[in-house]
């Protein structure tokens, strides 16, 4: 990248703010007050994110009478719920091609129940009257490279030896840039229902008013601090007091686990996004983008972006960093040399937005586990249920993991329960520093098989063997 180039991008970064855009809106509602002394509940749900404000909204339409009380560390939807790109897919997999090769004696059940639990979150935003800028406009992953449009193809015509084909439809590159127009893109594969545009911190915040108007007792600013048995249930103490619970469910996601055992199944990812100022009419229509789509590259290395309700361009993706040991920390959601890379991407798939600025730039934990789609389970002799390892595609996926736990914690034998990705885990990653160098070994190779026509080495195709791999 000539130096002249860099400037003129990372000028694009000189007012931005370093804040989740979607976060920093006038309209945040006042956390609700910290929890002191003792109180009993049927079911306490840790976890201000979507796991866990799903988990109580459902547990009480399920059933009225019960009693539910959701304590938050922070605030609600403060981490990667409040911070994601807002695309809702209705995927329980990690995207097709993941479910497809893991699970492909159960997919078309997978892809059904994922269909269902995205209507069902349309229908609660709609229900609820939650003003997330819910938009059902679907995706497009788009082929930049020669290799990628030959994987595209290949990919399609699989999709359609397995049945799975309907909604999907393969753009040429002179399609693909009829919806959106960047000189980069070459081929795209169209995903008309299958996922939604939101705002991420507003359906949060949309899903807590509606817990509470169901008499969930929330309590934000009390971390949950242990978990241990406590006659016929569990006790959980917090700074000021403690929850005596007859079950608990754990929606604590990249944060480590109340629950020790499960702690090596995920590691934290930092993902990183931009958000300009919002486009003028004249460049919006220099690049067209009529039907909002979501947009997602197919490389390694991928970049995912997206309109908002207000027109800017959500821009975010291909750095994916691990810091060594798995710390989330506050001081790894902001790193200027990546948002100066992503700059200088966007620039190149737009050159026709040259001079807009960016007025956001943000990042934060992803809870990665190595086969990229959620896991569950189990403890305290089914007293507690934990769900996890969502993998950056949470916002769909988080509901139906909801459902998952409370089954578990009914002991009833489901259509989710019964699952073979409900009953098997993901392996485990390995303590450090192997942790630090696979991932590291990892990450190199997915960079050079983007470099190289998608030719993957002999690492990625040991890892491809044995069902491992590191993606956010």
């Amino acid at each position: 990248m000539a130096p002249s180039a860099m400037s003129r991008w990372t000028r694009s970064l000189s007012e931005a703010r370093p804040v989740a855009y979607w976060l920093d809106d006038p309209g945040r509602p006042e956390p609700e007050p910290a929890l002191t002394g003792t109180e009993t509940c049927d079911l306490l749900v840790v976890g201000g994110g979507y796991s866990g404000l799903w988990t109580a909204l459902i547990a009480k339409e399920r059933d009225p009478g019960r009693d539910v009380v959701l304590v938050e560390g922070r605030e609600v939807g403060w981490a990667a719920s409040g911070r994601n790109g807002g695309f809702c897919a209705a995927s329980l997999t990690h995207g097709l091609p993941n479910g497809l090769t893991r699970w492909p004696g159960e997919i078309h059940k997978l892809e059904e129940l994922g269909a269902r639990n995205l209507d069902a979150i349309e229908e609660t935003v709609a229900r609820h009257s939650i003003d997330c800028d819910f938009e059902r406009t679907g995706e497009i992953d788009v082929a930049t490279e020669a290799h990628q449009v030959r994987e595209l193809r290949d990919w399609y015509r699989e999709v359609e030896r397995a049945g799975l084909a309907e909604g999907i439809d393969l753009l040429d590159a002179e399609a693909v840039r009829e919806q959106v127009d960047s000189p980069t893109f070459r081929a795209g594969l169209w995903d008309r229902r299958g996922v939604a545009m939101l705002h991420p911190a507003k359906l949060a915040w949309g899903l807590k008013r509606a817990c509470r108007e169901l008499g969930v007792r929330v309590h934000e600013r009390t971390p949950a601090l242990t978990l241990k048995p406590y006659g016929a249930g569990m006790a959980v103490r917090t700074p000021y007091g403690q929850i005596r619970a007859r079950t608990v469910a754990l929606g604590t996601n990249v944060f480590p686990s109340l629950v020790r055992r499960v702690r090596s199944y995920t590691v934290p990812v930092y993902d990183y996004a931009l958000m300009t100022e919002p486009l003028t009419a004249d460049q919006l229509a220099s690049i067209g983008w009529k039907n909002r789509q979501g947009l997602g590259d197919s490389a390694n290395r991928f970049h995912y972006f997206r309109l908002s309700a207000d027109n800017r361009i959500l821009w975010g993706g291909y750095d994916a960093i691990y810091p060594y040991g798995g710390r989330v920390r506050a001081e790894y959601d902001d790193r200027p040399e990546t948002y100066a890379k992503l700059a200088g991407h966007f620039f190149t798939c737009f050159p026709q937005l040259e001079g807009v600025r960016f007025t956001h730039a943000w990042g934060g934990a992803i809870d990665t586990c190595s086969r990229f789609s959620a896991f569950f389970g189990t403890a305290h002799a089914g007293k507690v249920a934990y769900a996890a390892g969502y993998t950056g595609l949470g916002v769909g996926a988080t509901r139906f993991g909801a459902e998952v736990m409370l089954d578990l914690l009914a002991g009833e034998r489901t259509e989710r329960t019964e699952l073979e990705m409900v009953r098997r885990k993901p392996l485990p990653f390995p303590p450090e520093p192997f942790a630090w160098t696979g991932i590291a070994l990892t990450k190199w190779s997915l960079a050079r098989a983007d470099a190289h026509g998608g030719r993957r080495n002999l690492w990625l195709r040991t890892m491809d063997r044995l069902g491992l791999g590191f993606d956010s």
